[in-house]
């Protein structure tokens, strides 16, 4: 399926009539606001400060650590990019597993004793970077994302996955080759986890973040307990059972590291898994149940933000009160979690204008915020904005739609986004992310994350030309 591409569109004009096109209502700015009083420079007050403007950027999912967990000169790289990126409040930088099992894949870091001090000065690094940069870092948040990838650890081998599962699902099992229940963790299991979560909290404090992400987004673990309708036992079936999990993660965390703060990065709605159907055209996969989809409103295409609304109360009741959102599972319905025009290797073709995946995500935050004006928003899936992600941002903080504008991807190509925006400076059209997912198919295929197409330092590494090969 054919979609004018956001960068055909050469003026806000062009960029809002495609919009009205699509029948998408989106509050856009024509012209951006610079200086201390702009909607993005404003300070974001949080309890013990205030967060120095509202561009965050967003946890990503290291392929270039050690395989023993610990980081090297391209995870460095990495960090001293969001620390000269200007965004005020760092989401974890990077998805750090808690344990050895629950690891993405063989070089994802791993937050253990022996690693802890290369840990820590990945922070200490983005810190000093960041005050060189821009005289001041009593207003710079930086926290850490702690994980487990339960479904999908690949953690001995990259081409191996060894999924520990919170239910079965028949779609999703017969896609890992999952036959009977020896994947399940049982619910000793996940008390195992527990302490091992509020473990990796106590090392994260004690590394000097000043709060963790109890990571529930993505098909993940965290994610995948939130939709286990079908799960016997103490954490399956009922609400209260279903974020059990959660509650005792964090009654461990205050119990053992008390000056820790805690937010949670959480997919507020899902939608069935998708596979490629006609010409490559994504479509849901036949089989599959909806009834197991967070934030789904049964049909497996639609959304019930009553159980996610449900679920803000419940974290405001745990004291956290900071919430990124985002949406489904990069590995069976990306087109909902980041909109691309150009799928990655092992996906398929857009369904949908990318946009009104990108829309979508942003009036589901909005409509939490507004039911939880007192909690902290931070929004996922502007990338495919590209050119106007700007304009965009400006309007939806201005209009109190989100508190701050999450980057992820747009990162890797155009780390100083932020600072650019924010001083004024004219966007670099050339840094900007086309969402053409070699930073994705790259690690799917046992290859180092980054921007080929855009980083020049990617753009020489040997990995260039077996992308080209892949495509």
């Amino acid at each position: 399926m054919a979609f004018p591409r956001v960068a055909s569109f050469k003026s806000h004009s062009d960029f809002m009539e495609h919009l009205a096109s699509l029948g998408l209502e989106l509050p856009s700015d024509e012209v951006l606001e610079t200086g201390e009083h702009s909607p993005l420079a404003a300070p974001l007050p949080r309890p013990g400060g205030q967060i120095g403007n509202r561009f965050c950027i967003l946890p990503m999912e290291g392929w270039d650590g050690t395989r023993d967990g610990k980081p090297t000169d391209l995870t460095r790289r990495r960090w001293h990019h969001f620390g000269i990126s200007g965004a005020k409040l760092i989401w974890g930088g990077e998805a750090v597993a808690i344990r050895q099992d629950g690891r993405a894949n063989p070089n994802q870091l791993l937050i253990s004793e022996a690693n802890l001090a290369e840990i820590e000065s990945l922070r200490a690094d983005l810190v000093k970077r960041h005050l060189a940069e821009f005289g001041r870092d009593d207003d710079l948040l930086v926290g850490l994302q702690l994980t487990h990838s339960g479904r999908y650890a690949r953690p001995n081998d990259k081409a191996r996955a060894e999924p520990r599962t919170a239910q079965r699902n028949s779609v999703l099992d017969r896609r890992l080759g999952i036959k009977d229940d020896s994947a399940m963790l049982s619910d000793d299991d996940l008390l195992q986890l527990i302490d091992d979560f509020v473990d990796a909290a106590r090392r994260a404090e004690k590394a000097g973040f000043a709060f963790i992400d109890i990571k529930h987004c993505h098909g993940y673990l965290g994610h995948e307990l939130l939709s286990g309708m079908d799960r016997p036992g103490r954490f399956g079936g009922s609400f209260e059972n279903r974020t059990r999990f959660l509650r005792e993660i964090v009654a461990g965390v205050k119990a053992s590291a008390p000056t820790l703060q805690m937010a949670m990065r959480v997919s507020i709605f899902d939608f069935l898994p998708f596979c490629p159907g006609h010409e490559g055209v994504g479509e849901p996969e036949p089989g599959a149940d909806a009834r197991l989809t967070f934030g789904g409103d049964g049909s497996g295409q639609g959304i019930d933000l009553s159980e996610p609304s449900k679920l803000m109360s419940l974290l405001k009741e745990l004291g956290i009160g900071m919430v990124c959102t985002t949406a489904g599972s990069p590995y069976y319905n990306p087109h909902i979690q980041r909109p691309a025009y150009f799928p990655p290797s092992d996906g398929y073709q857009p369904p949908e204008d990318p946009l009104v995946g990108t829309v979508r995500q942003i009036r589901a935050t909005a409509e939490l915020k507004k039911e939880h004006p007192d909690m902290i928003f931070v929004g996922s899936g502007y990338t495919y904005l590209q050119d106007w992600l700007p304009h965009t941002a400006q309007a939806v903080v201005r209009e109190g739609w989100v508190d701050s504008v999450g980057l992820g991807r747009m990162v890797l190509s155009y780390p100083e986004l932020p600072a650019d925006v924010l001083s004024g400076n004219t966007m670099t059209r050339k840094k900007v992310c086309r969402t053409f997912s070699d930073c994705t198919t790259a690690p799917r295929n046992g290859m180092v994350s980054g921007c080929y197409p855009l980083d020049a330092f990617y753009k020489n590494r040997p990995e260039r030309e077996r992308l080209k090969e892949l495509k």
